[in-house]
């Protein structure tokens, strides 16, 4: 899923102030609002890099190599600490590393079908670890806050379509809570979100025409969302900060905003009034939905103010305001490789 401009992946760090840029060339790092370039790591410091996650605003970063020209092997995790201006960890595992999640008293690394649990970042012990099915997607989330209402990681169970939900309160060395399941889909798992509350999970199979949210106290579905009628592939959700919202983005080139407080304000099938066509006829469609060119894969967040912000492969930055009545308005369209950083 390269782009051109030799883009191989784009991540949201967990506030969603800011993103992260892995390329064939290196590393870079913008701030969203106002959109600027951070930081800048060229191929000789980090080599192409498959992952980063950010560890919110800080100056520890954690990579995943990958691409053409890899520094590093792909089943090791390194951290680097941009005061000092190195790296100071590095993780190394028996497989290659699907997934590399971070909070500030937390690290998950996810592998094909285990996810090791550490402590971080001083001591960087793992507590624990736990088998999944075959998840080559490196799926699982983590809640971002410490001060989170639940302390969730989530990821997909053994069995096909579920999801587990670990309470991450009380762990230590060795321990954790057993873990409870949730049957999300008939297919395939695709795409998983946290709120920043921990209280709900989003999910979408690989058929990707429905998101479903689910309770995480209750284990119970809070509402279901269509996305669409056709299959597509489903690249990113994100609820926004206050979970009123919920967005999505697929192959599709559609960014679709749906309401979770308010859900009369998302639209209906004229159909649900006759009563004809079940349950898919009562669907709720998104509130609000603008496009990207479809042939590149992007991700969404939301941004202040009733705004969604979409970052696609190819090096362009979109920013879109939508009101309760569906109405999508573009405010700001950039090329964000093309962006100076702040000191210049």
């Amino acid at each position: 899923m390269n782009s051109e401009r030799g883009v191989i992946s784009l991540k949201f760090n967990q506030d969603q102030g800011c993103f992260t840029c892995c390329m064939e060339s290196g590393l870079r790092i913008y701030n969203v609002d106002p959109l600027v370039e951070k930081a800048h790591y060229d191929l000789e410091l980090m080599g192409s890099v498959a992952q980063c996650e950010m560890l919110q605003r800080s100056n520890l970063l954690a990579i995943i190599s990958g691409g053409s020209r890899p520094k590093f092997a792909d089943n090791t995790v390194l951290i680097y600490d941009d005061s000092a201006k190195k790296f100071v960890l590095e993780l190394t595992f028996s497989s290659s590393v699907r997934a590399v999640r971070l909070r500030k008293d937390k690290m998950v690394i996810a592998l094909m079908r285990q996810i090791h649990v550490f402590s971080f970042p001083t001591p960087t012990q793992r507590l624990f670890s736990l088998e999944t099915r075959d998840n080559p997607k490196g799926l699982c989330e983590l809640s971002p806050l410490a001060s989170a209402e639940r302390q969730l990681l989530v990821f997909p169970g053994h069995k096909l379509g579920s999801i587990q939900l670990v309470d991450l309160s009380n762990t230590e060395m060795g321990m954790s809570s057993a873990p409870s399941s949730i049957n999300a889909h008939q297919g395939e798992l695709a795409c998983l979100a946290l709120n920043q509350q921990g209280t709900l999970v989003a999910t979408a199979s690989n058929k990707g025409t429905l998101i479903r949210v689910w309770d995480t106290l209750k284990k119970t579905l809070f509402v279901e969302l269509r996305r669409g009628s056709d299959t597509a592939t489903l690249y990113c959700i994100n609820f926004s900060r206050d979970s009123e919202f919920l967005c999505c983005s697929s192959d599709k080139g559609t960014i679709h905003t749906f309401a979770l407080k308010d859900t009369h304000l998302n639209r209906r099938s004229t159909f649900s009034k006759m009563g004809i066509l079940g349950n898919y006829g009562d669907s709720q469609w998104a509130l609000a939905t603008f496009t990207v060119p479809p042939e590149c894969a992007c991700i969404c967040a939301f941004g202040s103010s009733k705004s969604v912000i979409a970052i696609c492969l190819d090096g362009t930055f979109h920013k879109y305001v939508f009101n309760a009545d569906g109405n999508c308005n573009r405010e700001a369209f950039d090329v964000f490789l093309d962006v100076c950083d702040d000191d210049e």
